[in-house]
């Protein structure tokens, strides 16, 4: 199979023509593959650590609205800008610049397989239930089980993309039936007085008010909602544009109301404080408290082949970036080598070689689950923002759009996906800001070496105060972990 990066070579130069190849039906499960992984299993106890019931319904409302909205952003510049794969950072690059696009590239990728990390470690710990040496997914037993499951998927995608995404869409079917019962028998087990019990969260003083307790659920809402942009990311081999719109929305809609039942059902079973206390994954403590054993079993065996998917699906993604983001000049050129069966292999080593890495560094710096995915939702903020800005963009200025024809709801959508981005940036807090800085400072080094390639220029004015801004933040942040005022992991 050959594959390109529809159109755009390096150094402005025609690419070899790409096999589209992805119907809706295998688009839809990248984008439910890519969302629907290990965060499912584990939001009753993270929503209810922090939150009571009124607070995590406000948050999977402005969740809900923030995400469609992103969802109709990716859907409309899907259409409006055909010539632009590779999704999120092809946006902020068209509409905001090199550097900007740069960036967006080089979060998302971080994003991508930092949170591939975590799925590795969230996974040999549920694994625990069975083999107790696996600890919480961070004992040398653990880490070499990842690493094991790590190069076997990395081996599948050089077989080629279009293997890899079959796989995907027969784990996500898989994955999904297990969560569909765990629903049935919320329903059945739900009960009005439990939910009610507390329903503020005014009598856990440790919550908070109704707004600090929203706060709080915000970076697990958006985790378990990165990948809403999947189709867009492969947008290159989908075998018809519109379908790249049809299966956002509709990963978008099966997504949202698993997560909001999983979790509203889950407080009409147990309280808050008994939730927030059931290790992870908590919806295996959820179902076993109301049919035995039997259902923490089925959750561990059902979180196993979810994040297996979700693994196989992010690792696709976070080569694809990178990949293509070379051959149009954003990044250096050796991140575009491919084999000759397609699949982007020099961007694919690099991938998960870091991954390898940080599996190591997890060993040793006894790193959660939560703190990797904190980290990851964090990294993929500029992206999103960008995404939304620049549909917003088209809407204002009327670029791609027909004389007399509506632009009203691109607007909105734009405006409302930007400001929810801000919003999730005040949310993160300077902690996991800081700590993300000082991971997207390297980058610029790999921006200089794009831009040389390419003979162009380096920075504008503004692009070098930005540049100098994020080395600063890069650098305060690595003093602050090396006093230990904050923790990196």
């Amino acid at each position: 199979m050959t594959v390109a990066s529809g159109g755009n070579g390096s150094a402005g130069q025609p690419g070899p023509a790409v096999v589209r190849n992805l119907g809706v039906g295998a688009l839809t499960a990248v984008v439910i593959g890519s969302m629907v992984g290990s965060g499912v299993f584990s939001l009753p106890q993270n929503m209810a650590a922090g939150a009571g019931p009124l607070a995590i319904l406000i948050g999977w409302g402005i969740t809900g609205v923030g995400i469609l909205a992103l969802a109709f952003v990716y859907q409309a510049l899907a259409i409006r800008k055909p010539e632009l794969d590779a999704g999120p950072y092809a946006y902020a690059k068209a509409g905001f610049g090199a550097f900007i696009g740069f960036n967006s590239a080089w979060g998302y990728w971080l994003s991508a397989w930092i949170g591939n990390v975590s799925y590795a470690v969230v996974m040999f710990g549920a694994l625990s239930y069975f083999f107790p040496a696996f600890g919480e997914g961070n004992t040398w037993q653990a880490t070499l089980g990842a690493s094991v499951v790590l190069w076997l998927i990395h081996a599948l995608i050089l077989t080629g993309v279009r293997q890899a995404a079959f796989v995907n869409l027969v784990t996500t079917v898989a994955k999904v039936a297990p969560i569909i019962l765990f629903i049935a028998v919320g329903f059945v087990a739900f009960k009005v007085d439990v939910f009610a019990l507390d329903f503020t969260g005014a009598g856990n003083v440790d919550l908070g008010s109704v707004v600090t307790q929203v706060k709080t659920t915000m970076l697990v809402t958006l985790w378990v909602f990165i990948g809403i942009e999947g189709a867009s990311v492969v947008s290159a081999r989908a075998e018809r544009r519109k379908d790249i719109g049809v299966a956002t929305i509709a990963g978008f809609c099966t997504a949202l109301a698993i997560y909001a039942l999983v979790s509203l059902l889950s407080l009409g079973i147990m309280s808050q404080p008994e939730l927030a206390a059931l290790k992870n994954p908590s919806m295996a403590g959820v179902l076993e408290h109301v049919v035995g054993r039997w259902g923490a079993v089925l959750i561990s065996v059902a979180l196993v082949v979810s994040v297996l998917g979700a693994f196989l699906s992010w690792t696709l993604l976070a080569a694809e970036v990178p990949h293509v983001a070379a051959r149009d000049g954003t990044m250096p050129r050796f991140f575009g080598g491919e084999n000759a069966r397609g699949a982007p292999a020099t961007s694919l080593w690099i991938t998960n070689g870091l991954v390898q890495i940080f599996l190591i560094v997890t060993l040793f710096a006894n790193s959660t689950y939560q703190a990797l995915f904190f980290i990851a939702s964090t990294a993929i903020l500029i992206p999103y923002v960008f995404s939304g800005a620049y549909a917003a963009k088209l809407a204002l200025t009327g670029e791609a759009y027909r004389d007399g024809e509506s632009r009203t709801r691109d607007l909105v959508a734009g405006a409302v996906a930007t400001v929810y981005g801000i919003w999730l940036v005040y949310a993160a807090g300077p902690t996991y800001l800081l700590m993300v800085a000082m991971l997207y400072a390297p980058g610029i080094i790999f921006y200089v070496m794009a831009r040389r390639e390419r003979g162009a220029k380096i920075f504008t004015a503004v692009e070098a105060a930005m540049a100098v801004g994020l080395v600063v933040a890069g650098v305060l942040a690595a003093y602050l972990i090396w006093t230990g005022s904050i923790s990196p992991l």
